[in-house]
């Protein structure tokens, strides 16, 4: 269980977030909302490169908003970003292997983790995968150790749909442990709808909605600020 109470950011005279309270059970639940909303401002406080104004973080019963970044990533913080953060000099097992290292996990997980993803055997440099095979080496990443926390930041970012699809087992196999919370932020509402159980909604810093992702995203407060439908009369 992930539980977020009353987490409040303050650039100056900007709140990204604002007092967000919000309980993520295990499995897999879609943050939404439209750009500048704060949902990777919410994934930075999860990761730590972010510290709240006011609030706290508990994760399985832990205080996670108290450990530094490289403890929580120990703990089971997994994270992926927007912009890749694939060395593209490296090869696919290198960035894998980095990974392994930094968390001292067994090094067989660089060959488990790149079997799940279907990477087994390649081992060019990131550089010159394609788009579907950089985000795939990215959620293997996502995926050494033992993740207890894993926030995914838009992967099918810039996919074709048939390719975000590809995805889905990928995550849902993240989810298969016990006790995993995945946290998936993606504007392709095909790939929320599909892989997502539960939906947290962000606008202008506070969450408007979160529950079942059909009562979601049923919820005209959604549709107003999200779905760009008009209100019902």
């Amino acid at each position: 269980m992930l539980e977020l109470s009353g987490v409040t950011v303050q650039f100056g005279g900007v709140r990204p977030l604002d007092d967000v309270t919000l309980r993520v059970a295990p499995g897999i639940t879609g943050l939404i909302g439209p750009n500048g909303a704060g949902k990777t401002t919410l994934l930075n406080v999860l990761s730590g490169f972010v510290t709240p104004a006011a609030g706290t973080v508990v994760a399985h019963g832990e205080r996670l908003d108290r450990r530094a970044p490289h403890r929580r990533a120990r703990w089971g913080l997994r994270r992926t970003f927007q912009a890749e953060q694939l060395v593209l000099t490296l090869s696919v097992r290198d960035n894998v292997r980095v990974v392994v290292e930094n968390l001292g996990a067994p090094r067989s997980d660089v060959d488990r983790v790149l079997d799940v993803v279907g990477l087994t055997g390649h081992d060019r440099p990131a550089g010159v995968l394609s788009m579907l095979e950089r985000r795939l080496l990215e959620l293997a990443r996502a995926m050494v150790g033992t993740p207890r926390l894993v926030c995914l930041d838009e992967p099918g970012a810039g996919l074709a749909e048939a390719d975000a699809l590809k995805l889905v087992p990928l995550i849902r196999s993240i989810a298969a442990a016990d006790d995993v919370v995945v946290l998936l932020v993606d504007h392709d509402m095909d790939l929320v709808k599909t892989v997502c159980r539960d939906l947290a909604v962000l606008d202008f810093g506070r969450l408007i909605a979160a529950g079942p992702l059909a009562q979601v995203l049923a919820a005209d407060v959604v549709a107003r600020a999200y779905l760009g439908t008009e209100e019902v009369a």
